[in-house]
């Protein structure tokens, strides 16, 4: 049957391409179908399981016959209850569980709807170069346009604030808000005190509403950080949360958004028209999750912190140059100068060896000369990488890999 030419896609999608992660997925699984057997370093989803505790109350949850229901657009009170609680534990951040947290189906959904909810056709936002790429995907498919401000290693993977100064008083049109990361992805730069404060004060002086996206605090990290905690920040910042790192409930789609009353509210005039509460058994678990102690924590890192040793031995066999300071669940390294950019190495080992690794370019234009390696695979598959990468290196076909 032949597909009318007559129907065309929306205006708003000129520029958006499908995300990179889910083409890149599909020819992973089209290699595997050939016999390839790729090992994948290139996503950040956890292999790990929850904690037992919050399966059972998952398990036990979905048993009644009451909890099947639609459930409230704000979410249960025992979730923000929850969340209320996890911040002030380990941020030392206080918010009222009615009125200042708003649970969302995943953090990602949560970029879309403050992009929906303050952008208008034309409105500009300020995007990290390198950054998460939905930042600019849900901003041009607001309408808004993405004013990139460039990241680099010399400055610590911090913003150039002269710079910043520059493009909010150019004349141009409005800066409504800027997406921030911290600690950031994929560098792994963690913030400091400063930081926080000075992107506090550039959004009160020019009224641009800071959207600060913090799902790697607790991955790596001694010290996790909320920039609601700058004393005045509610009234310009906005927090999104998640527990798909630091709870290994990835595919449970389960993140939140912190902010002053005011902001919850406006948000939530859009979401309640886009979705309905979440699976209440669900909630709960979540609940139970965010109640966990160091322990938790501990373990989930002291996974990691052993994975990132195989890591760091891949990255020097490659020839790559990288921060042994970095947080999360990503080591990014600059890649040799014998190779033209990122792409060219991270294809170089998918083809060659079996293995893909992210090229950094996906992040943006700063990230070309760059790779990012995920710590989500096991010590075995990480040495199984670091045997094929010895094997490419030293002349073997990837026929011979494949076994």
């Amino acid at each position: 049957m032949q597909t009318s030419n007559l129907i065309t896609t929306a205006r708003r999608l000129e520029g958006i391409g499908e995300y990179y992660f889910s083409q890149k997925l599909r020819e992973i699984d089209e290699l595997n179908k050939q016999g390839k057997n790729i090992i994948n370093l290139g996503i950040g989803s956890p292999d790990l399981p929850p904690h037992p505790d919050v399966i059972r109350v998952l398990q036990e949850e979905s048993a009644k016959p009451n909890t099947h229901a639609y459930q409230s657009y704000k979410g249960s009170p025992v979730l923000r209850n929850a969340i209320a609680n996890w911040y002030r534990e380990w941020y030392g951040v206080e918010l009222s569980a009615d009125t200042e947290i708003l649970p969302l189906i995943g953090s990602k959904e949560g970029i879309m709807h403050i992009c929906m909810t303050y952008l208008n056709e034309g409105d500009r936002a300020l995007v990290p170069d390198p950054g998460y790429p939905t930042y600019r995907s849900a901003v041009k498919l607001a309408g808004g346009v993405c004013v990139d401000y460039q990241l680099t290693a010399e400055q610590g993977w911090y913003p150039d604030f002269d710079a910043l100064e520059r493009v909010a008083t150019d004349g141009g049109a409005p800066v409504k808000l800027m997406w921030v990361n911290y600690p950031h992805m994929p560098t792994g730069q963690l913030p400091d005190v400063t930081l926080f404060e000075k992107l506090v004060a550039f959004g009160k002086k020019h009224n641009i509403l800071i959207c600060h996206d913090n799902p790697y605090s607790f991955i790596l990290n001694e010290a996790p950080a909320s920039l609601l905690a700058v004393p005045g920040a509610r009234d310009i910042v906005i927090e999104l949360n998640s527990l798909s790192k630091s709870q290994n409930m990835a595919g449970w789609r389960v993140g939140t958004l912190s902010g002053s009353k005011q902001r919850i509210d406006e948000v939530l005039r859009f979401k309640s028209n886009m979705d309905s509460g979440m699976f209440l058994p669900l909630q709960l678990a979540a609940a139970k999750a965010l109640s966990l102690g160091k322990d938790w924590y501990d373990s989930v890192n002291k996974v990691y912190r052993e994975r990132r040793q195989w890591v760091y031995q891949l990255l020097e066999q490659l020839g790559c140059e990288f921060d042994r300071g970095q947080a999360g669940m990503f080591v990014w390294a600059k890649v040799p100068g014998d190779h033209k950019d990122g792409y060219a190495l991270s294809d170089k080992v998918l083809y060659g060896a079996g293995v893909f690794i992210t090229p950094g370019g996906i992040f943006g234009k700063a990230g070309e000369g760059y790779i990012r390696v995920s710590l989500c695979s096991s010590a075995e598959k990480l040495q199984e990488s670091i045997s094929r990468v010895a094997q490419l290196q030293k002349g073997a076909p990837l026929s011979t890999l494949e076994k």
